[in-house]
């Protein structure tokens, strides 16, 4: 081998050397946090089951699908959603935030390349022979030129690929908040139908038990007159009475909220539209629950996958301080022509051309580049304690979903028995009512319990459901892998 070849492998592997140099700071790995095997210390319940009502059953270590409204079985809440997922701006801006992330990701790449530029230009020029202290005649002349330069940064210590990383991560908090602003939107829109649908149904059922009050009171006025019965007893149901109708405002207040919230929701105007009206008879609770692994939440929460996103981020911004505080090299060439005639460019005098290397280190900068990256390692531990508490909220709101639904499961139960014998005591009271043995005071006050125990089942019903959403929600969802766009425009 020659020794004009040697030296140029040389200089190729000192090149290669330079350009694989080392990144500084800490490689990214996913901060440590607790793992339990199950959600709570009693256990994890099997099932929940209300009298006359549907049994809740939790598979566990079972996937959640991306479209887990249509557990409900209502067309009118899955066109309902798809309205929604195409016209909700805030998805829209979720949408725009990730394609920003990924063009800034795309443009901090170009870091890895050499920069060229070229530059072209004519003049005309008067040369003043008085400048050089000479004389003579001042010249007019045409002067042409065209060059090219080149320049590029050796990351010798890896602060532009920590950079670039620092951007990847920021990528990637942004699909996080994406999923996010779906599975909230998502949470959000089935709960409010749900709510609407228990406050109109309620709006019924207190609305009957006012007029059997009202019945009432004009029976009890008759046996005032009569003089059977003391006036005490008129006003203590007509107190009652005004107890009763001052609850249909505040929900009727609450159903219009709701109303105006699935408004919003689809990207509409509440003077424009009204969302379509559900009943909350023709909603079906979901009786098969899948519930994910303890150890499996961490991949599908969006909200921890945004605090390793963060903390990913603060992991690679701590490389791009460590190298800030270390010298930079820069290679540049240029190459160009000069001449006082375009027809002379690049002929041998017109020719020039340049080749070198800059060096910058910083000597003193009064602390701040330490400081600088003591800022970014503290926070970078922020980011590691954040991301531990994002998972513990999550255990903590699986856990307190499973249990809710457990517990709502018997509170629905209560009042369904509540509701059963209260329906039994007016079938009895309007058979002794038939036979002469009860007077009609005493139906209409039977009625009232009926309408009474009903709406509290309406209420423990409308609570089993939007704890269920809450399972649903506080579960991640199940986008994992979805195309989200896909989904915006299914029917």
């Amino acid at each position: 081998m020659s020794t004009l070849a040697r030296n140029n492998l040389g200089y190729a592997a000192t090149l290669a050397l330079l350009l694989s140099g080392c990144a500084v700071g800490p490689d990214f790995a996913v901060p440590d946090s607790p793992r339990p095997d199950r959600y709570s210390l009693s256990g994890d319940p099997g099932a929940t089951e209300a009298a006359g009502n549907t049994r809740q059953v939790f598979t566990a270590g079972a996937r959640l699908e991306a479209e887990w409204w249509r557990r409900f079985h209502s067309a009118e809440l899955d066109a309902l959603m798809a309205q929604a997922l195409a016209g909700n701006p805030g998805l829209a801006a979720a949408r725009a935030s990730l394609a920003q992330a990924g063009h800034a990701l795309q443009a901090g790449n170009g870091v890895f390349f050499p920069s060229l530029g070229a530059e072209a230009g004519a003049t005309r020029q008067q040369s003043s022979p008085a400048r050089l202290d000479l004389a003579g005649t001042p010249s007019v002349f045409n002067l042409f030129s065209l060059s090219g330069t080149v320049t590029y940064a050796l990351d010798l210590f890896g602060g532009n690929r920590r950079l670039v990383e620092e951007l990847g991560a920021e990528r990637d908090l942004a699909r996080a908040e994406e999923e996010a602003a779906f599975l909230t939107l998502e949470a959000n829109l089935v709960d409010a139908v749900i709510a609407r649908a228990a406050y109109r149904a309620e709006i019924e059922a207190t609305a009957a038990l006012a007029a059997e009050e009202r019945e009432q009171i004009t029976l009890t006025e008759t046996q005032v007159r009569a003089g059977t019965t003391g006036y005490a007893a008129v006003l203590a149901l007509k107190g009652q009475l005004a107890v009763t109708e001052a609850t249909l405002p505040v929900l009727a207040q609450k159903a219009a909220e709701a109303d105006d919230l699935l408004v919003i929701l689809a990207g509409r105007a509440p003077g424009e539209w009204r969302a379509p009206e559900i009943d909350l008879a023709s909603l079906t609770l979901p009786a098969d629950l899948p519930v994910s692994l303890p150890s499996d939440l961490v991949r599908q929460r969006p909200d921890i996958q945004a605090a390793e996103a963060t903390a990913h981020a603060a992991s690679a911004n701590v490389g791009v301080a460590t190298a800030a505080m270390l010298p930079a090299i820069t290679l540049s060439g240029a190459y160009g022509s000069n001449a006082t005639r375009g027809g002379n460019l690049f002929t041998g005098p017109a020719n020039f051309w340049s080749f070198g290397g800059d060096a910058t280190a910083p000597l003193f900068e009064g602390g701040a580049l330490w400081y600088r990256r003591k800022a970014a390692l503290d926070a970078y531990e922020q980011a590691g304690a954040l991301y531990r508490q994002a998972v513990l909220g999550a255990f903590a709101q699986v856990a307190d979903s499973l249990q809710a639904l457990d517990h709502d499961a018997e509170s629905l139960k209560a009042e369904e028995t509540a509701l059963d014998a209260a329906q039994q005591q007016d079938r009895l009271v309007a058979a002794n009512y038939q036979a002469g043995l009860a007077g009609y005071l005493g139906v209409l006050a039977s009625n009232g319990q009926v309408c009474q125990a009903r709406i509290g089942v309406l209420q423990a019903t409308a609570v089993r459901y939007q704890d269920t959403v809450a399972l649903f929600a506080a579960l991640g969802g199940g986008w994992q892998g979805v195309e989200r766009e896909e989904l915006a425009v299914r029917p």
